[in-house]
This record gives C-alpha cells, structure tokens and sequence, in this order.
C-alpha cells in the first residue's frame, strides 16, 4: 500500500464504496458536511491528493501517479469497483480512471468539474495560467490559491511548494485523452455544478452533452464547492443518484 493519507467513513455494506476526491487546492476535508449523508448506506473513502492536506509531494507528481492511487485505494478496501465522485480536478481524474479502468467503475459523479481541452491552444492557456499558479503558490504559499470554501478547511502540510509541485504535476494538461473518451463512458453519471461557477457551467454541458445518458444539476446560490455551497441540496441529489446505482 502507497504512502497516501486517507480515512474510511460510513459502514460495510453490500454496495459498491464511494471514493471522494477533492480539487486543487483542498483536501479531503472538503467532503465533512456529505459524509453523514453519502456513508448512510456504503463505506465512503476520502483522501488527500499528493501534495495537498497532509499528504507529501515526494515522489512523482502526475495523473498517473494520481490513478495508481486510486488503484491502490480501491485494492485496499478488496473493492472490484466503485462510485467515483470529485469535485473540479478530482472530478476530471475520476474520468481519466474511468478512461483506463473501466471496469472497476459503477458510476460517475461530477461536481464542478470538466474534462479537459481537446483544442491545444485552449490547453496552452490552460497550462500557462498553471504555471503562473504554481510560481505564484511558490513565492505566497496557500495564500495565492485565494479564498474560497474548500481552501478555507485545508490545512497543506507542505505548504505552498508542495501545492506548487502539484500543479506543475497533476493539474497540468498533457492531452485530450479524458475529453475524448466521454462517449464511451456507459455507467450511471450525475454531472453537478453550482449556478455561479461560470468557470465550469460550459464544461459541465459539454459533459452531459456527451456522456450517454448524463444527468446534470445546476445547483442555485452555489459556487465552485457546490456540495460545501449547498449541501443539503447536493446531499438529497447524490443520494437520490447513489440509490439509484
């Protein structure tokens, strides 16, 4: 088992687990206000991204490193599949391992996330905008991530370096290989995004646009953290769709 810091919630039962991954620049603390309603029914599994809460950055940062955690978690519940829920980048990195693990995958929930460019201009944006992050988590700390709901709970161990090495790692666009696997995706997916996350509504009807069979929920008075935003609305929408599965 990889050095990775997470914490089991919820209860044993029959259904498939939940694994929570959170966005850049949070931590797996992000989840507290769902967890008694998502581990009413499963065991639900949180954890921490390199470099972000209190796991370290060492090693090699990438989203393959980030999958081959994933893995590992999974082998460590004895799970053969699970719900893959992430919020923003953990949102897209359940859909790279949906890409290349589809089998250990009973459905999707997306929360103010979106899958990346196929255009490379867009994803050279993209990337320059990462780097000038990543200089900038360097030179302030956490302090240039800006406030927001799910930073406001993280406590990074490693400090900005680490959230730097993260993004130069995790958060950097390499190619359009999770954009271009949407219609092949055949399990249940919910698709959420809050009505003032401007960032990622487009994304998000790109997605249920192009996942056969999406369900998406805009999410009123509600921001990037939707399920921190909102949570009893989002509670009722993910257990209504966890039911379902």
């Amino acid at each position: 088992m990889p050095d990775i810091s997470y914490a089991i919630h919820g209860r044993p039962t029959a259904r498939a687990p939940l694994l929570l991954t959170h966005g850049f620049g949070a931590s797996q603390a992000m989840w507290a206000p769902n967890l008694d309603a998502l581990g009413r029914d499963r065991r639900v599994l949180t954890w921490d991204l390199p470099g972000h809460g209190a796991a370290s950055p060492s090693g090699e940062l990438s989203q393959d490193r980030c999958i081959a955690d994933m893995l590992a978690l999974l082998d460590m519940l004895d799970a053969p599949h699970a719900v893959l829920a992430g919020m923003s980048l953990g949102g897209f990195l359940s859909l790279l391992f949906h890409a290349r693990h589809p089998e250990r995958v009973a459905a999707l929930l997306l929360v103010d996330s979106g899958p990346g460019f196929r255009d490379g201009v867009a994803r050279e944006q993209w990337n320059a905008w990462v780097a000038a992050l990543a200089g900038d988590l360097d030179a302030r700390g956490p302090e240039a991530l800006g406030p927001s709901p799910e930073s406001a709970v993280a406590d990074h161990a490693c400090g900005g370096p680490g959230l730097a090495a993260a993004a130069r790692g995790i958060l950097t666009q390499r190619d359009g290989e999770v954009i271009e696997s949407l219609g092949s995706i055949a399990v249940p997916t919910l698709i959420v995004v809050g009505a003032r996350d401007d960032r990622f509504l487009t994304a998000a009807e790109v997605m249920a646009r192009r996942i056969p069979g999406a369900r998406k929920l805009v999410i009123e008075d509600a921001g990037h953290a939707a399920n921190m935003d909102q949570p009893a609305a989002f509670n009722r929408a993910a257990c209504e769709f966890l039911e379902g599965v």
